[in-house]
Parts: structure tokens; sequence; C-alpha cells
């Protein structure tokens, strides 16, 4: 899911940002990269404590 959901931001953000130019695939490439590095590890340590809160929250 990060892998997807990261790709498709970046693309996105790269293509609105630089458009489509000769080095795009290679911007597009190093951003998600970035991204995947940043995202995942946030992911795994933020949704477990969100989870216990909206659990708390609809319990």
């Amino acid at each position: 899911m990060g892998i997807v959901t990261t790709g498709i931001i970046s693309f996105t953000l790269i293509a609105i940002n630089l458009g489509f130019s000769g080095s795009f695939v290679a911007t597009w490439l190093r951003s998600w990269a970035t991204a995947y590095v940043i995202v995942i590890p946030i992911i795994l340590l933020v949704s477990p404590r969100l989870q216990a809160q909206v659990d708390r929250v609809l319990s």
C-alpha cells in the first residue's frame, strides 16, 4: 500500500511541478524512493497509536 501511495503522489506532484521533461523518470524515481523511506517508518510508528485512539473514541 505504501509503495502504491507514494508512487502515485510523487508521480503526480513531479508531473505538475516539472512536467514531462527528459529527466522526468529519474527525478520521479528518486522522489519516490525518498518518499517511501520517509513514509513507511512513519506509518509503522503512527498507525498503531492512531488506531488505538480511534478505537477509544468509537467504543
